[in-house]
């Protein structure tokens, strides 16, 4: 009998080394880009999601979906670009011509033209959807009076002239503004010599509360105004997210449990809806005593185990398990508008409610465009959620590791395979490692891939983060998937100020993009590879 998967049949197939996941190979199989979301027929689940997006066709988006395709998209960022202006008149003999090159109204129209179309081209390059409304000029207090009632989800403040006032009164909107002012790309515009010491100064020497930071100015470069969306879209994306508390709340930490649901809702307007054991229960009775539905979790657990980097090295039953478990939460998550799901009592009660650990099942689910993670605790929801915005990817939410020499190693059993976004890893499908049963991920990290990682403290009140790449996916006596990270950084002092526990990992560099999102909702931000 396998001590692995309790199989002696499985044993025989696979070796006893392979079974246990210590020294095993990977199979020799290339790596399929074939269609995993079609074959693992995903209809509900992108149902639930691209009706919480409010996407179009979701059944269709379904079918169609194959690796490389990406994730479903969310609600598109609204961008109202405005151009600030003023034309000066000559005078006599004093100094009447402040900086500027617009010094007509057809200057003014033409410069509005270009900006429509510099939009126009940027909102096509942008991986996320970009809604950007034709640009509207302000040229007086009026205009600007109107421009603050704009109904958009952020501004994009082409400043080439006018007062103090105007930008005031705009800023007040509160909505999130960026000042874009021309040097090189010209014509030059006045703020771009003046923001610095007249706006955000206000003619001192100290910073001022202007509702304007310096990290909202960009100097000619659109890819500059490119990230800055980026966050801004992630955080319109994650704000407001509806989570499932499946069997209910959990924290791994006492000040997790404290501020964790209450930060969450406060911070990030999350609706955190409870769903209790008992309801779970009944659901998976309902879905056991249904032929049709044995019947598609058979059929969909063999078109998953029949793709060619995809190795099975558990009881197939688990694997089945998985699939009427998800047929029962995206039931729920359907019924409840719900983008997030949070498992509390993996271990206790699920486990033997859906006889298989969820780690399986919260790595389709975030393969599929959702967010799902062990535990439903909200220290490392928010982060999860917001970097699966700003990335446009799943996110991996693990155990940290103690720093050293460098590297720092993160593990957990319910890891994502779809780590770009579009193509899919090679996984070994183990036990769980802790109760060394049911259906969990050992994922094949890309070597020399660049990840970002966020580790939230807490209290939630700060994240911490750093840049890193992958060096190693270990076979450890741990939990399965385990991939060892070279900081790009100051690792001793991340050594010695680290906080929280859990850590998200994303492929990909998204620091700037996390700070910059952190900063408009008041949250601390340490970046150890500035």
């Amino acid at each position: 009998m396998c001590s692995e998967c309790g199989d002696s049949s499985l044993r025989k197939q696979v070796g006893r080394e392979n079974c246990e996941g210590r020294s095993g190979a990977n199979s020799a199989c290339p790596i399929s880009r074939r269609g995993f979301l079609a074959a693992g027929g995903l209809g509900a689940t992108a149902m639930a999601v691209q009706t919480a997006l409010a996407a179009a066709s979701p059944a269709s988006a379904a079918v169609q979906s194959s690796a490389g395709s990406g994730l479903p998209p969310g609600k598109p960022l609204r961008v109202k670009p405005l151009l600030l202006y003023a034309i000066a008149q000559r005078q006599e003999k004093t100094s009447w011509r402040p900086y500027g090159g617009l010094k007509s109204r057809a200057d003014v129209d033409q410069e509005a033209k270009r900006i429509d179309a510099e939009l126009k081209k940027l909102a096509a390059q942008a991986e996320f959807p970009i809604d950007a409304a034709p640009a509207s000029l302000v040229g007086s207090d009026a205009e600007a009076a109107e421009a603050a009632k704009t109904d958009s989800d952020a501004i994009l403040l082409f400043a080439s002239g006018g007062p103090v006032e105007w930008l005031d009164r705009i800023v007040a909107s509160k909505k999130p503004c960026i000042m874009f002012v021309r040097h090189r790309s010209g014509p030059v515009y006045l703020w771009y010599e003046i923001v610095h010491w007249r706006y955000l100064r206000r003619n001192e020497d100290e910073m001022k509360p202007t509702g304007l930071a310096v990290d909202d100015v960009v100097v000619d470069d659109y890819a500059d105004v490119l990230w800055r969306l980026r966050a801004l879209y992630g955080l319109k994306n994650a704000k407001g997210t509806v989570c499932v508390a499946l069997g209910g709340l959990q924290s791994y930490s006492g000040p997790g449990a404290k501020f964790g649901p209450v930060r969450a809702k406060e911070v990030w307007g999350y609706e955190i809806k409870e769903v209790p054991d008992a309801e779970v229960a009944k659901r998976l009775e309902k879905a056991r005593s249904d032929p049709a539905v044995l019947q598609e979790a058979e059929r969909l657990a063999a078109q998953l185990l029949a793709q060619p980097n995809v190795t099975l090295e558990t009881e197939r039953r688990h694997v089945v398990s998985t699939f009427v478990a998800l047929h029962v939460i995206r039931g729920i998550m359907r019924e409840l508008g719900a983008t997030n799901l949070g498992v509390s009592n993996c271990m206790g009660s699920l486990i033997r409610l859906l006889d298989t650990p969820p780690c399986l099942a919260t790595s389709i689910l975030n393969d599929e465009g959702l967010t799902a993670f062990c535990h439903s605790d909200y220290t490392h929801t928010p982060p999860g959620v917001l970097m699966r915005w700003i990335s446009g990817k799943p996110s991996f939410v693990c155990n940290s590791h103690i720093p050293h020499h460098g590297m720092i190693s993160f593990a957990h059993c319910a890891a994502p395979r779809r780590m770009n976004g579009k193509d899919f890893e090679p996984v070994k499908i183990m036990t769980h490692f802790e109760s060394d049963y049911g259906a969990a991920t050992k994922i094949e990290y890309t070597k020399g891939q660049t990840v970002t990682c966020i580790i939230p403290n807490l209290t939630c009140t700060r994240w911490q983060g750093f840049r890193g790449k992958v060096i190693d996916s270990p076979s450890n006596d741990s939990c399965r998937s385990q991939v060892d990270v070279a900081i790009d950084g100051d690792w001793r002092r991340l050594l010695t100020d680290m906080q929280g526990f859990h850590t998200i990992v994303t492929y990909g560099d998204y620091l700037r993009e996390v700070g910059y999102a952190l900063k408009k909702v008041g949250m601390g931000w340490d970046n150890f590879s500035a």
